[in-house]
């Protein structure tokens, strides 16, 4: 395969960011001179376990994720009663649940456990990145931060998928539909404990808040939280889920958020450069890699010119 510039700086920085030995360093270039131009046809020809080959979340970030899981679907649960009290179906759900003022106790609880997850979030990524930096293996472009990469990866999946061009952007271990989505959930959830620590804490805000402001704060608040937690939902029904586990290949469920675990095929279709710094970190991943493209004769010809910058 022939990378392109930025491959080949990503596949470089990886292998001083490891110290990789010149032995390791003629099998990395091995397998990725190996690999077809055509991300497709090593993608399709990958063998991928469905539940993951690849590392790719922490125990941390899968705590976190099911934290937030447990808690979206618990606070909507008892929070959409409260609101619309009025309704038909408010009731009997109200009524389940030991009525309104024990589903008010349920639903301030799990706020609170839903802010504790969003704390231990914070910490996680913070402390990881001082731990790599202190270690030299920071790399911003392994992070969730948006960088000007998210935009001509935009631009270049559209044309990929206006037919435009031949195969999708080389994309990193975090795409741009994942970053949006990431920050508009942790915008969301923001959203949230603001306008819900207004309802509970109203005279901390009148003291705080300029008094022009805080004469409208209380509407405002009491419009964002409901309306909020219905964009979330509707996000979550219809993005969300569809992109993880309902999109073609990803099909009945993408284990991930479990297993802490990618499947080669899609590391290499959507985050393709991360799978080259697993070909440096991985020497069984490089094992793996060649030993398929030999047994399904992908391996270009011994003419063939090799991977360059």
């Amino acid at each position: 395969m022939k990378l392109s510039t930025e491959a080949r700086d990503i596949l470089e920085t990886s292998m001083r960011q490891n110290k990789v030995s010149n032995a390791d360093r003629a099998q990395i270039e091995e397998a990725v001179a190996a690999m077809p131009d055509d991300r497709v046809l090593l993608y399709k020809n990958v063998v991928s376990n469905p539940v993951g080959d690849l590392y790719r979340y922490s125990v941390h970030i899968r705590i976190q994720h099911m934290l937030t899981f447990v808690t979206f679907l618990t606070l909507a649960f008892t929070g959409l009663p409260i609101h619309f009290f009025e309704t038909f179906w408010s009731g009997p759900l109200n009524s389940m649940l030991g009525g309104v003022s024990v589903t008010r106790i349920i639903h301030r609880t799990i706020a609170v456990v839903m802010i504790f997850s969003m704390v231990y979030h914070v910490l996680t990524i913070s402390l990881g990145t001082v731990w790599r930096i202190r270690a030299g293996t920071f790399d911003i472009r392994r992070t969730i931060l948006p960088l000007w990469k998210d935009i001509r990866d935009f631009k270049g999946d559209m044309a990929y998928f206006a037919g435009k061009r031949d195969q999708r952007p080389e994309m990193d271990k975090f795409n741009y539909k994942q970053k949006i989505h990431y920050f508009a959930a942790a915008f969301g959830n923001l959203v949230m404990v603001v306008s819900g620590t207004a309802f509970l804490f109203p005279e901390f805000w009148a003291r705080i808040l300029p008094a022009a402001i805080a004469s409208h704060w209380q509407e405002l608040m009491r419009l964002s939280h409901p309306h909020e937690a219905l964009l979330a939902l509707l996000v979550i029904a219809f993005w969300h889920w569809y992109n993880v586990h309902l999109a073609p290949g990803r099909f009945p469920m993408q284990w991930t958020f479990l297993t802490g675990k990618i499947t080669r095929e899609h590391q290499i279709e959507e985050h393709f450069l991360e799978y080259l710094r697993n070909l440096v970190e991985v020497p069984e991943e490089r094992k793996e890699l060649i030993d398929m493209l030999e047994s399904r004769e992908l391996v270009p010809d011994a003419d063939a010119e090799p991977a360059t910058t």
